[in-house]
């Protein structure tokens, strides 16, 4: 495909042109008047007219280029250069100056419903941030630029949304909801390999919608909060198992109390239930025997 690049225009100042023109419009008027005094001279006739024609057509150069906007030159068919900086300004009235804007832009994609990496149906919006920076490939080297960045925009949302899971269940592991400047960056990252085409620089692309679909949400709600209280347990057991180790071993290097291995089992048992259980423990005193 041959791809078109932005190149500067040829152009005047529209305000020295506004007065070759006014001047020229004074020539016609003194060849007219000559020609009506002398009632000869049809050649003064002639020029005149051919100066009011030339006069027509070159009001039709002159255009005026806004802030953050650049005017796109076509003659017959070629391109023949692009105009950013603001002002009035004169070029070839046989061009058609079409506009690009260069603002920079937000694009909301709508809620879209797809399937993560791991087949769970979610929905997903993103926001792009997007401005055309060579009006020419957008003008000429696709067929709206607008709509080719609503396109391909949810296309890299798309893609990227089957790529990663929803929720990683290892800390090192990527997800969408669990690593959002990673995904950010992979984001921009894809709809800009996607936009170049057309001249378009993405600054930002970032989710701003993310949930499971209707149809399973409270079924992953009941696996999260599961997944929660299991790692939740953990914790507490492994928290457990270390203060009943290092209170048998202050016991024993204290030789506060001789323990066998079955007294040590039972005390091992017993300090695992009053730390790990969810209800709170009554302690049990024993006094010694009733008989000696």
């Amino acid at each position: 495909m041959n791809q078109i690049s932005e190149k500067e225009a040829r152009h005047v100042n529209g305000f020295v042109m506004l007065v070759v023109e006014f001047l020229w419009l004074l020539l016609t008027a003194f060849m007219i008047y000559s020609f009506v005094q002398r009632g000869d001279g049809w050649y003064d006739l002639v020029i005149a007219i051919a100066s009011i024609i030339l006069f027509s057509l070159g009001i039709g150069g002159f255009y005026v280029v806004q802030p953050n906007e650049a005017r796109v030159l076509v003659f017959f068919g070629t391109y023949v250069g692009s105009l950013r900086t603001p002002g009035f300004w004169w070029s070839n009235p046989f061009t058609v100056k079409k506009h690009v804007l260069l603002r920079i832009r937000n694009f909301n994609s709508d809620k879209l419903k797809v399937n993560d990496s791991q087949g769970n149906p979610i929905e997903i919006a993103a926001v792009v941030v997007w401005r055309v920076i060579d009006s020419a490939k957008a003008l000429f080297d696709v067929e709206n630029y607008e709509t080719f960045v609503a396109i391909q925009s949810e296309t890299a949302i798309r893609a990227l949304a089957t790529a990663y899971p929803y929720d990683s269940h290892e800390e090192q592991g990527t997800s969408l909801r669990g690593s959002p400047d990673e995904i950010a960056d992979k984001l921009r990252q894809e709809v800009l390999n996607r936009l170049q085409v057309a001249g378009v620089e993405v600054m930002e692309a970032r989710i701003n919608h993310l949930a499971y679909a209707p149809e399973i949400a409270q079924a992953m709600l009941r696996r999260q909060q599961a997944q929660a209280v299991i790692a939740a347990r953990q914790k507490i057991v492994e928290g457990a198992v270390g203060m009943v180790d290092m209170a048998i071993k202050m016991l024993q290097d204290q030789k506060v109390i001789d323990l066998d291995e079955e007294k040590k089992a039972t005390m091992v048992n017993n300090l695992l239930v009053a730390l790990v259980s969810e209800q709170e423990v009554s302690p049990v005193i024993n006094t010694g025997s009733l008989y000696t």
